[in-house]
């Protein structure tokens, strides 16, 4: 069983592909970034190169994206081509290599406003029933890549599974006045207390 894991040179990727490495599982990991836990470097938006990754492959884990600190830095064609256009590219792939597994990493920013608590209130009560309401190009692509999963689950028998994470990433916060206002390691200090999750926990050590 080898898995396919996208974005092998991030942050969730990487701690994925190492984990597989120590296990001594079959895994292949493709990026747009060299990495020394990369095996085959190219985008997730073309189609040959997708292809040919996903020779021999049985189940992917997709975590390549633009996400929330990239806000800050690339065009919203960007998002459009990496989180919705590479996650069509994979799915569509993965239906002709008869995947029998596809774990799409979705975020828990899709909620977007609908996090915000009602007036009155102390918190937003979060289930899988609430209807996202992003308030950001990186919600609105990550949503519309769900909805890609849902459809091919449906249409295709394709085996998804979306999980909307916590943040783990490593960066700065894309937000200005958090960047003015605390230091990195306080604000995901911070951030611990109500919705970051450790990598490791991301990854399953």
């Amino acid at each position: 069983m080898t898995v396919l894991t996208t974005g092998s040179s991030g942050h969730l990727g990487e701690a994925l592909m190492r984990r597989f490495r120590r296990d001594g599982r079959a895994a292949r990991g493709i990026d747009i970034k060299p990495s020394p836990f990369t095996d085959r470097v190219g985008s997730i938006g073309n189609v040959d190169f997708v292809r040919r990754s996903m020779t021999g492959v049985t189940a992917v884990i997709h975590t390549a994206t633009l996400h929330k600190p990239h806000v800050a830095t690339h065009s919203h064609q960007d998002f459009v081509d990496t989180n919705i256009t590479g996650t069509l590219v994979l799915l569509e792939a993965a239906v002709a290599a008869r995947v029998t597994a596809f774990i799409y990493t979705s975020t828990t920013s899709a909620f977007g406003a609908a996090l915000v608590p009602p007036p009155g209130k102390a918190a937003a009560w979060i289930t899988e029933d609430v209807t996202p309401v992003p308030k950001n190009i990186f919600g609105v692509t990550k949503f519309a890549a769900e909805n890609l999963c849902e459809l091919f689950a449906r249409q295709a028998q394709l085996p998804v599974v979306v999980l909307r994470t916590s943040r783990f990433f490593p960066e700065a916060d894309d937000n200005s006045e958090i960047r003015a206002r605390y230091a990195t390691e306080n604000a995901q200090a911070n951030e611990f207390l109500h919705r970051r999750v450790d990598i490791s926990g991301a990854a399953g050590w």
